[in-house]
């Protein structure tokens, strides 16, 4: 039944100014690629065959995407301004609850360096996660004895640290899109990222970490951290 992407892209990447002026941040270029296609190629060298790209900020410009790639669904989420990144997973939770799939669920934002990253096979619903020796003040993952995790939230100790992709069995993602929608429009919900969802679900979720190595996907949040991973941008903080 193959399976399905959603690419989280509605954001305003304001950390990336001025570059994110004109441009959304998953479209910036990394050594000349968008940072979402370096995504999308992984997935799609994986056999995903269908993609929902989730849009809000400067929306119309990642309709070429529906040319580049086979099968891609452009959804706008309208309220990416007024509400978290929680507004994204719900706009495609009919999507979710209706899927005969499995689901990937990524930041569009990232830079994957690596496409083997996609290689595994998965069989249990999963974060991917990168090892983190010492503090972080990330969002990581507490795990048990057997490996489940046991919290999803920010700041811990030698722990492994989100890394914006996840992949839920279909089933889970069924079970998913049910939950953002149950907490969609309660008290509160427009400060909530859908992974708080997910962790005050994770009774009903049986989630585990999937390890990849720091050196595969960077999470690029600033012109700084760009010019780190490639050269070309050094101008523009000189």
């Amino acid at each position: 039944m193959g399976e399905m992407a959603i690419l989280m892209a509605a954001g305003l990447g304001t950390r990336m100014r001025p570059l994110t002026d004109k441009t959304p941040k998953p479209l910036v270029k990394v050594h000349g690629k968008p940072m979402i296609e370096t995504v999308m190629d992984g997935l799609e060298r994986r056999g995903v065959d269908r993609f929902l790209v989730v849009t809000g900020y400067l929306g119309d410009q990642f309709g070429y995407l529906k040319e580049k790639y086979s099968n891609v669904e452009i959804i706008r989420n309208a309220d990416y301004l007024t509400v978290n990144n929680i507004s994204s997973i719900h706009a495609v939770s009919d999507k979710l609850i209706n899927s005969d799939s499995a689901c990937f669920i990524c930041e569009a934002d990232l830079y994957v360096s690596d496409h083997a990253l996609f290689d595994a096979e998965l069989s249990h619903s999963c974060y991917f996660g990168k090892m983190v020796k010492g503090h972080s003040d990330d969002w990581v993952f507490d795990t048990d004895e057997a490996g489940r995790i046991t919290r999803v939230g920010k700041v811990g100790d030698d722990r492994f640290n989100m890394v914006g992709i996840s992949w839920f069995c279909r089933e889970d993602a069924r079970l998913l899109g049910e939950m953002i929608n149950n907490a969609y429009g309660q008290n509160g919900y427009e400060e909530l990222f859908w992974d708080d969802v997910v962790n005050d679900n994770l009774s009903k979720l049986d989630l585990n970490v999937h390890e990849v190595m720091a050196d595969q996907i960077v999470e690029i949040d600033t012109v700084e951290e760009l010019c780190e991973i490639d050269d070309s941008y050094r101008e523009m903080i000189r």
